[in-house]
């Protein structure tokens, strides 16, 4: 762990756009110490981060801006434990399809994954998803401006689908990744997964 290994991991959540305090709040929650990511110098403090939705091609732009974009990547290819969802999704993932021209990710993540896939903020939708690897019951899903996963590589293990078989939750080895909200749902299994993945990091 790249912070002290306590029973209270350090999580940073990328704080420059989108609804990161639902992410502080749902972690805070969960006994972690949750603390707002600005600067790169902030990173080596944390035990894993958490890149929040939003608006994918503004939090590229601001992250590189503010300098946090490659220490970010480098400190996840290293190994840390990673969540993103919705636009954290899209900054994860090596490949975006209908990327805004000169959009950049943070290329972690072996998908390619569509922006914007089921149409515009007023085509946002809920439902239930069996996710077998979460538990018995199903996640409900919040699906707002949300992307999906078009393809991904042999590493990438699939979590959840649509009924379509459209997949919208994946994880390879240390970084998971969500198309919907599970913040916005109150529905915490992921950020238990998460952070399970830090605690044996």
């Amino acid at each position: 762990m790249a912070g002290s290994p306590t029973a209270h991991p350090r999580i940073g959540v990328l704080a420059l756009q989108g609804d990161f305090r639902e992410h502080i709040a749902s972690l805070t929650e969960l006994g972690a110490d949750v603390v707002p990511l600005r600067r790169p110098e902030e990173i080596a403090s944390l035990d894993g981060v958490v890149v929040p939705g939003g608006e994918s091609s503004v939090m590229d732009k601001l992250s590189r801006a503010f300098g946090v974009a490659e220490p970010l990547a480098a400190a996840i290819r290293g190994g840390l434990p990673t969540y993103g969802t919705c636009a954290g999704m899209i900054m994860l993932s090596s490949r975006i399809a209908a990327g805004i021209p000169g959009q950049q990710t943070l290329d972690v993540l072996d998908t390619t994954v569509r922006r914007n896939a089921f149409g515009s903020q007023n085509d946002s939708f809920e439902i239930d998803i069996p996710m077998p690897e979460l538990g018995e019951a199903p996640v409900h899903a919040v699906f707002i401006r949300a992307p999906v996963v078009e393809e991904h590589g042999p590493g990438v293990e699939v979590l959840g689908a649509l009924p379509d078989g459209q997949v919208v939750a994946v994880q390879q080895g240390n970084v998971i990744a969500s198309a919907f909200h599970p913040e916005v749902a109150g529905e915490d299994r992921f950020h238990r997964r998460f952070l399970d993945l830090v605690h044996s990091a």
